[in-house]
């Protein structure tokens, strides 16, 4: 019989078509983890928000939810 105490973080919805990660749920690429991105502070150039968008957009690409092209 099923612990009906204990609630998944991650799990399928809609018959299976859909991945859901509830909070305090974390997904991990096989063996890795996508690096820590800095913040950035107010006075951040052109170059350093480029940075901080491009290893967000790398990190989202990583794990699957946004396409690489």
């Amino acid at each position: 019989m099923a612990d009906a105490t204990r609630t998944t973080k991650i799990y399928k919805a809609n018959n299976g078509d859909d991945l859901v990660v509830a909070s305090g749920g974390k997904i991990t690429a096989d063996g890795s983890q996508a690096a820590n991105i800095a913040d950035i502070g107010d006075s951040a150039n052109g170059a350093q928000i480029a940075t901080a968008v491009n290893a967000i957009l790398a990190a989202l690409e990583g794990v699957g939810i946004t396409a690489a092209s």
